[in-house]
């Protein structure tokens, strides 16, 4: 069976995260390389770890999380769906499933919130995955542009992290943000995607928990507690 690693060493799709990249740094948009890939990859996999989802399944999600964003390649309006057709072929040719194929590229296919719906449980651990990757690492090393309110926000992250609660059934994510933005910023840019989320985390018979700066946001119960982490040197 195809995994993660086939999916890493695999130089078409090497190339396409490095151009989705390329094409996101033009248009002035954070990171969204090999960091973002692997952070989304691995935490996609570990929400559905948790929950004791079966293997398969964490390794579909794994490699959902890692070519997620290929589609930016093409153009930033509709990369899910571009990115989904990217996939297919090249998933294809190296011999996997058809039925994995068809879950992988409609998680990948799904993940924006202006287009996207919760299709399958790999869809909504991308998501969850996909859009708790707030972070100040994701600004591009020298060109942190303060009247940008996207570098803004995420530069104000100093912390971030997801916790699957699996006896209250709970996906937290939490961050920790300096004065150099503030909550309402960060929430002009992500309610929709919390909304998505909050979606993504009913499909798995969870609710999604929103703290800042140690303040529940979506007024569900504060879980203590740290079984996934993202915190960057």
């Amino acid at each position: 069976m195809i995994t993660l690693k086939d999916i890493k060493e695999n130089n078409r799709f090497s190339a396409l995260i490095d151009r989705a990249n390329k094409c996101m740094e033009a248009i002035g948009y954070t990171e969204h390389g090999i960091r973002h890939c692997s952070y989304v990859s691995a935490i996609s996999r570990e929400i559905l770890v948790q929950l004791e989802y079966p293997e398969r399944i964490q390794e579909l999600a794994a490699i959902a999380g890692y070519i997620h964003d290929i589609g930016n390649s093409v153009n930033r309006k509709n990369h899910g769906p571009n990115g989904a057709c990217l996939a297919f072929p090249v998933l294809m040719e190296i011999g996997m499933d058809m039925d994995e194929i068809s879950m992988i590229t409609s998680a990948i296919g799904n993940h924006e919130e202006e287009t996207g719906s919760v299709v399958n449980e790999v869809a909504a651990a991308l998501i969850i995955a996909d859009k708790s990757d707030a972070h100040r690492t994701r600004v591009r090393r020298g060109k942190y542009n303060p009247e940008d309110i996207h570098d803004r926000v995420n530069y104000a992250i100093r912390k971030s992290k997801v916790v699957v609660d699996t006896d209250n059934k709970v996906i937290q994510f939490s961050i920790e943000m300096d004065s150099t933005s503030s909550i309402m910023e960060f929430m002009q840019i992500y309610m929709s995607r919390m909304i998505m989320c909050e979606k993504a985390a009913r499909y798995l018979e969870c609710e999604f928990q929103l703290v800042a700066n140690g303040q529940p946001i979506n007024n569900q119960p504060v879980i203590d507690g740290s079984k996934l982490d993202e915190e960057s040197a």
